[in-house]
C-alpha cells in the first residue's frame, strides 16, 4: 500500500504591515556579526555576537560593512533597524525569505533583496535569501546562515592596492551584487554539465524509471533557480538607472557591466530550461521508439505465419477426400513448402529493409 503523501496547511496570517515574522527554515542561536571598517589607510575587521557593537560604526571618511547571519534574531535585527533609521517595512521584508528579489529607494538608503546560489562540498545546491542595506558610507548585509560567495571580496578589500580601498559604499555593493552574479554562472555552469550528463543518459540507458525521475527533479531544480535569478535582472536595471544620490556616476558604469553579466545568466537559464524540457521529450521519443521496434518485429512474424498457419489449417480439417494426405512424401512435400515460404519472405523483408 502506498504512502499518502501528507496534505500542507495553507494558513494565512494577515500580520499588520511592517511586523517582522521570520518564515526561513535556518535557525541560528545566536547572531552573528561579521564587521569591516576601511578606507584608503584603515583596515579594521570585528566579529562579534553582540548587536549594540555595530551600533557606533558610522564614521566620516570610513566605510563599514557589518553583515549580519541568523535572521531568527528578530529584536536584535529590530534594534539594528532603529539605530540606522531603517522603515519598518524593510525589517519586515528582511526577515521574510520568501521575498522576491526586489529594489526600494528610501530617502537616506537603498534596499535590495535578492538570492545567494552556491555548491558546497557535497555537490548539494543551497539557496539562502539575502539582503541589502546601502546607505552614505555604510551597507548592511542579511543573511540566513554561515555560509557565502564573499571571501575573494573580504580578500580584495583587505588589499590596500585594489579600487574597493578607495571607493565609497556604492562601490562595495556593486562588488557584493558582482560575487553573487558571478556565482550564479558557476551554479548555472554546473547545472548544464549535469544537464549534458543526463542527456548522455537519456540516450544510452534502457527506460526505467530512475532517467525519468532525474528528469523530473532537474525541470524541479531549473525551475527553482529560475526563480530565484530572473528578477535580480530588473533589479539591477533599476539600480543602473536610478538618480539616487548614494550611487555615484563612475559606478553606473560597473553597474552596466553587471546589467550585462545578469542578462548572460538569464538567457543560460533559459536555455538549459528549454533542454531539460526537450528531455522528457526525447526520453518519450526514445521509449516511442524502441516500442516501435518491439511492434515491428512482432508484426514481421506474425505475417511469416500467416500463410503457414493458412496451410496447416487447410490440411488439418477432417475430410477424408484431400488428394494429399494419401500422398507417400505429403508430409515432407508440405514442410518444403513452408519451408521455402519462410524463406522467400524473409529475402523479401531484406529486401524492403524491414529487417
Amino acid at each position: 500500500m502506498k504512502n499518502k503523501k501528507k496534505k500542507k496547511s495553507y494558513k494565512v496570517k494577515n500580520l499588520s504591515p511592517g511586523t517582522m515574522a521570520y518564515k526561513g527554515k535556518k535557525e541560528s542561536s545566536l547572531i552573528d556579526i561579521d564587521i569591516i571598517n576601511y578606507n584608503q589607510n584603515i583596515y579594521n575587521v570585528v566579529n562579534s555576537k553582540n548587536i549594540e557593537d555595530a551600533f557606533s560604526l558610522k564614521e566620516k571618511d570610513v566605510i563599514t560593512w557589518i553583515n549580519i547571519n541568523g535572521l531568527n534574531n528578530l529584536e536584535d535585527i529590530e534594534k539594528l533597524g532603529k539605530n540606522y533609521g531603517l522603515h519598518p517595512l524593510t525589517l519586515e521584508d528582511i526577515v521574510n525569505t520568501q521575498h522576491r528579489p526586489k529594489m526600494d529607494e528610501f530617502e537616506d538608503y537603498l534596499f535590495i533583496v535578492f538570492k545567494m546560489l552556491y555548491y558546497k562540498s557535497d555537490d548539494e545546491l543551497y539557496y539562502e535569501h539575502m539582503s541589502m542595506v546601502v546607505g552614505e558610507g555604510f551597507v548592511i548585509t542579511f543573511q540566513e546562515a554561515d555560509g557565502d560567495v564573499f571571501d575573494d571580496l573580504r580578500e580584495r578589500i583587505s588589499n590596500v592596492r585594489g579600487r574597493l580601498r578607495n571607493s565609497n559604499s556604492d562601490y562595495l555593493m556593486y562588488a557584493i551584487l558582482d560575487a553573487v552574479v558571478d556565482n550564479y554562472l558557476t551554479v548555472i555552469e554546473a547545472f548544464g554539465d549535469k544537464v549534458e550528463d543526463l542527456e548522455d543518459t537519456v540516450f544510452s540507458a534502457e527506460p526505467n524509471n530512475d532517467v525519468s525521475n532525474n528528469i523530473q527533479a532537474h525541470k524541479r531544480e531549473i525551475l527553482k533557480i529560475r526563480r530565484s535569478i530572473v528578477p535580480l535582472r530588473e533589479v539591477i536595471n533599476r539600480l543602473e538607472k536610478t538618480e539616487c544620490t548614494i550611487i555615484n556616476e563612475k559606478t553606473h558604469n560597473f553597474l552596466r557591466d553587471l546589467y550585462d553579466h545578469i542578462v548572460q545568466v538569464n538567457e543560460n537559464i533559459e536555455l538549459y530550461r528549454e533542454m531539460v524540457w526537450g528531455l522528457m521529450d526525447m526520453y518519450m521519443t526514445i521509449i516511442s521508439n524502441k516500442m516501435n521496434e518491439v511492434m515491428k518485429v512482432l508484426t514481421i512474424i506474425a505475417t511469416i505465419f500467416i500463410p503457414l498457419t493458412f496451410i496447416a489449417g487447410i490440411y488439418g480439417m477432417n475430410f477424408e477426400n484431400i488428394p494429399e494426405l494419401h500422398h507417400k512424401y505429403g508430409y515432407y512435400i508440405l514442410w518444403g513448402v513452408m519451408v521455402v515460404i519462410f524463406i522467400m519472405m524473409l529475402i523479401y523483408f531484406r529486401r524492403k529493409k524491414w529487417l
